[in-house]
């Protein structure tokens, strides 16, 4: 790899880092919630939001801007944190993370900022929006990619398989999707409670170009997201293995879907990732 390449990739692990801690903090302050998500998705998040996403910090409106959905809406401690450290929120407004009557909802929603493009309370509907919003874009030649990021959970809902088709019928090239594959949900681990995979060869049968990465090495996520933007016929999915709890190694692994925090905790976990509350 060349050299500012390697720069580029050493500043986005740093980045994503600083994204974790705020994760810590954020749900420190509650004593429970959305962590294990947040620490795995990180890197993705990072890698869309400083390296992907084409967006005007001046022009939050801007039509032809590059969308993203969060389908899985819950998991908002790490969407607020890469706002926040992109410059597209301010950073003080995290501690207000959950707080009763803050912008900072559990489920991210349209009351924070024009780039939150819709609330998606119950999950499995992003893709259907996504798709939507693509068409939208083809339609008018906008110059703009919609991008999703969904949770291997939601694949149990027939609705993201209706919409997968139907983006697949339309060729929506335009439209890139990343599966957050960690195994994770509600229930426990995703593979016990309904059969997922292979994820890959079932979107492939359905129309779309599809790349397996790590979710945790940005050199994976350069090729595949480019190589979706290089497919002009098809809509394209990136499935990335990620782990829960990633960067604290005594986190690592465990599938807690809201995890409960005490403060000594938080501070062992700050203290692996290089900071303290």
């Amino acid at each position: 790899m060349k050299a500012d390449n390697r720069t580029k990739i050493s500043e986005l692990q740093a980045i994503a880092k600083t994204i974790r801690m705020d994760v810590i903090r954020m749900v420190a302050r509650h004593g429970q919630g959305y962590v294990q998500q947040g620490l795995g998705a990180a890197d993705l998040f990072t890698h869309l939001y400083f390296q992907e996403l084409r967006l005007d910090s001046s022009d939050l409106k801007w039509q032809d801007r590059d969308r993203f959905i969060l389908s899985t809406a819950h998991n908002t401690a790490v969407y607020y944190a890469t706002l926040a450290r992109a410059g597209l929120i301010y950073p003080e407004m995290l501690e207000d993370y959950c707080v009763d009557g803050s912008v900072l909802e559990i489920n991210a929603s349209e009351r924070l900022t024009p780039l939150i493009e819709c609330t998606c309370g119950s999950l499995g509907q992003g893709l259907s929006v996504a798709a939507g919003l693509a068409m939208g874009a083809k339609l008018q030649q906008r110059n703009s990619n919609i991008y999703l990021m969904l949770g291997d959970g939601e694949l149990e809902e027939g609705q993201v398989w209706e919409a997968a088709l139907f983006a697949a019928t339309h060729k929506l090239s335009n439209l890139i999707m990343v599966i957050d594959l960690n195994y994770m949900q509600v229930e426990g681990d995703a593979r016990n409670v309904a059969a997922i995979d292979p994820v890959d060869s079932k979107l492939e049968n359905f129309g779309w170009q599809t790349t397996v990465i790590n979710g945790h090495d940005f050199d994976e996520m350069f090729a595949s997201f480019e190589a979706a933007k290089a497919d002009k016929e098809r809509p394209s999915c990136i499935i990335a293995h990620t782990i829960p709890g990633k960067g604290v190694p005594f986190l690592e692994g465990q599938k807690s879907h809201n995890m409960v925090l005490p403060p000594h905790i938080a501070i062992d976990a700050l203290d692996w990732l290089g900071g303290r509350p």
